[in-house]
């Protein structure tokens, strides 16, 4: 069962993703996005950014190599072969766009055991060049007890 002193555990931050101009249109392109600023430079650039920007859910991106630490830290115990996916959100301050570099800095904010199973919420803020918070990922995951 999930540790539940591992809630308020914070992870270092990921090593920097450079966000590229094809993996953003693919990635629009799963997601059936049909916004012309994810795909388009000049639209984009006509709507005040630098370069196509990503669709709100390109931070999951981040999140997954944030997450990689905890699915094998000792101390939180986490079975991730007993995992389901329970919630997803995401707070963006700006969007992200075609080359910033991104970091996230994962944190375990909550753990609640409901009887055999634990719901654990983990916040991952995003970080363009550095220091500019561009987005907070919030994911919880339901650890399903024997």
């Amino acid at each position: 069962m999930v540790n539940p002193q591992s809630q308020g555990k914070k992870y270092p931050a990921t090593e920097p993703y450079l966000v590229g101009r094809e993996k953003i249109r693919e990635f629009a392109k799963a997601v059936q996005s049909v916004s012309p600023l994810n795909f388009d430079v000049f639209a984009a650039q006509a709507a005040g950014y630098e370069d196509v920007i990503a669709p709100p859910t390109f931070a999951v991106f981040i999140q997954e190599l944030a997450l990689k630490p905890v699915l094998v830290d000792p101390e939180v115990d986490l079975d991730f072969s007993r995992v389901v996916h329970g919630d997803q959100r995401f707070v963006h301050q700006r969007p992200i766009v075609a080359g910033d570099s991104l970091t996230g800095i994962l944190e375990i904010a909550s753990i609640k055991t409901l009887g055999a199973h634990a719901m654990v919420t983990m916040t991952t803020d995003v970080f363009a060049n550095g220091d500019e918070l561009v987005c907070q990922a919030i994911s919880t995951l339901v650890v399903r007890g024997d």
